[in-house]
């Protein structure tokens, strides 16, 4: 009898387990479901809605949740992807369900020009189809959201908006009276009359050197943001200059209406409220009657339509690799905003090993970081050109110091002419605070057994010999940094060496000094790609390179973004991106001076997150701080 009820308590808690998995999984398929949801319907005659959300980007930053959150901040603190924008935009242009383009500019805040010169040119490329692109935008537009909005057919700005162009600064803190406040030295050893990167730590001001260097290259942006706004609104560039250079004393004489200004000065077609250009859009489109309004697809739902469908499409066997490398180089494995070295080293050799990969195009955009880090990139770009295969860089926004350093080995590099590059130079850093432990009282006393015990402490002053050994790894870092440019380059060391020494270059003056080879877009730098590797358009598909994530990373991550959009939408974040501004008395001028506070105060901490990473112990550094603003 014992052993009767043995089996049917084993056979009951084996239904459970069963009962219990077979729940579980019933469970695991609704989240799933829930999470990914299904591909959304495109209706015929639509309007594709793009509302790029904060900065600009080549690649996140930060994680899905973090982004999805800043939404809630109101100032436009996420982020959108190019690639994302472009893959939309090229799609739409050849898509018969898409009647028009509708760029929303409302919590875009920014971005390179470079990147922004990609956005527009995909708006050009679809103007050339025949359908419309509209630019709305109900506070108005600033540098960068008017520099991509200038290429639509038609631009409305609300009647109370502002459209304020501000041209490029490049302002920084300096640090060196609050560290001596501090009592902490911060020792420096670096290459390069113009290797300006230590500056705020050694300085309270800027210097000539850098001055110089960088009024050129803001001086070198802001021609080419006149010529290409003046050439997309058919005015000369001295009209875009004297509106800004005017605009002050203008709108006073005008009584404070910015928006006729821009209007009279054809920068905008017409003002006109939200519910004029809905009827606009309605025009161009198709009305959805239900809603009472246009027919409309956003850029989420957009992508997710026409991304299915082409894995379902016939793909020649040939591809370009297209790797994406943006942020500082740092050493390791590491996520978005980063460059990491193993991460970059893998995505490199996996294209390397990969037959069917007939050419790599490396897409820079960074200010350098570890030379150690750099070096074991280049080396792996190296073993891919063993190959004899194609390696072409497209410089972003910036490729300086690292930056440059990982590019030197292509076969040859693309630049855009307001790219920030150069910043050929080597630094290490190295801060002590002994003052610091004098005022505290703690006094600081022993013995060692060779010249360079305790010569690296916090609590002591870099003594000579160890600032003599710092100081010519830093000179041997610059050698080899000249060497490799001058191979990549086909140049001697002295000619690189005179362009070089920290100095920063905008790509038109990087390619007169023959740092770049020609100047245009990543498309360019793909079709010279595959020029090179023999392979005729519409004969080879691009394959972006990425890190590849779980299935379970991708479960988290879909939940992660799910949970933020559900914040938001409990939070009631209005459809401008942020908290009901309008409602509370927020107008243009005024969010205007909130997104450049939000602005200024940012460098600030990215400054100290900065100062933290590269104060570690035996590292040099090629970076550049150049960022103009």
């Amino acid at each position: 009898m014992r052993k009767f009820f043995g089996w049917v308590f084993r056979g009951l808690d084996g239904l459970r387990k069963i009962l219990h998995l077979l729940l579980l999984l019933v469970i695991f398929g609704f989240v799933v479901g829930a999470l990914s949801g299904s591909i959304p319907k495109l209706p015929n005659d639509a309007a594709l809605v793009l509302k790029p959300e904060g900065e600009i980007v080549e690649q996140p930053s930060a994680d899905p949740f973090e982004l999805a959150l800043a939404e809630a901040r109101g100032m436009g603190g996420g982020e959108t992807t190019l690639r994302d924008l472009t893959d939309a935009i090229d799609a739409a242009r050849d898509d018969k369900r898409i009647k028009t383009l509708v760029i929303d500019f409302n919590a875009m805040t920014g971005a390179g020009q470079p990147t922004l010169d990609e956005f527009a040119r995909s708006v050009t490329a679809f103007r050339k189809s025949g359908k419309k692109v509209v630019a709305i935008s109900a506070f108005g537009y600033s540098r960068d959201t008017y520099y991509v909005a200038a290429h639509a057919d038609e631009i409305y700005m609300d009647p109370k908006g502002l459209l304020i162009l501000e041209g490029y600064e490049r302002y920084r803190n300096y640090y060196k009276s609050a560290l001596d406040k501090l009592g902490i030295d911060v020792n420096v050893f670096r290459v390069g009359t113009f290797k300006s990167a230590v500056e705020p730590f050694i300085r309270d001001d800027m210097s000539s050197e850098d001055r110089e260097a960088s009024q050129r290259f803001v001086n070198s942006l802001w021609e080419s943001y006149l010529v290409a706004v003046g050439k997309a609104r058919n005015l000369e560039p001295a009209a875009i200059r004297g509106y800004v250079d005017n605009f002050s004393p203008t709108v006073k004489a005008a009584k404070g209406d910015s928006a006729k200004v821009a209007l009279d000065a054809k920068l905008v077609t017409a003002l006109k409220t939200p519910l004029e250009i809905e009827k606009r859009i309605i025009e161009l489109s198709s009305k959805d009657e239900d809603k009472e309004s246009y027919n409309g697809v956003g850029l989420k739902d957009y992508l997710r339509i026409v991304r299915a469908e082409d894995k379902v499409s016939k793909h020649p066997d040939a591809r370009i690799a297209v790797i994406i490398g943006s942020g500082e180089i740092v050493d390791g494995s590491g996520d978005g905003g980063v460059i990491a070295s193993d991460s970059m080293i893998k995505l490199i050799r996996k294209a390397r090993l990969d037959d069917d990969i007939k050419a790599l195009v490396l897409r820079i955009d960074s200010p350098g970081g570890s030379a150690f880090a750099s070096e074991q990139i280049y080396r792996e770009i190296n073993a891919f050109k063993a190959t004899k295969r194609p390696v072409i860089v497209s410089m972003g926004d910036l490729a300086a110091s690292g930056g440059y350093y990982i590019a030197a080995p292509a076969d040859e590099i693309w630049a855009s002419p307001a790219t920030i590059t150069g910043s050929i130079g080597i630094f290490g850093l190295f801060p002590t605070a002994p003052r610091t432990f004098e005022k505290l009282g703690i006094g600081v006393d022993g013995v060692g057994t060779t010249p360079l015990s305790g010569e690296l402490r916090l609590d002591r002053p870099v003594g000579e010999a160890a600032a003599m050994l710092l100081q010519a790894n830093i000179e041997r870092g610059y050698e080899d940094f000249l060497a490799l440019v001058a191979k990549g380059r086909s140049k001697t060391r002295g000619e690189i060496d005179a362009i070089a020494q920290g100095r920063v270059w905008s790509g038109r003056d990087a390619l007169e000094r023959g740092l770049v080879d020609k100047l245009g877009s990543l498309d360019d730098a793909v079709a010279s790609a595959a020029k090179r590797a023999g392979l005729e358009e519409g004969k080879f598909e691009r394959d972006y390179l990425e890190p590849e994530k779980s299935f379970a990373q991708e479960l988290v991550t879909n939940f992660q973004v799910k949970t933020a959009a559900l914040m938001l939408e409990a939070l009631d974040v209005d459809s401008f991106g942020g908290f009901a501004l309008a409602a509370v008395g927020v107008d243009a001028p005024t969010r205007v001076a909130l997104q450049s506070a939000r602005r200024d105060f940012g460098p600030i901490e990215r400054s100290v997150l900065r100062f933290n990473r590269l104060a570690v112990a035996d590292q040099l550094y090629a970076h550049c701080f150049c960022t103009p603003y």
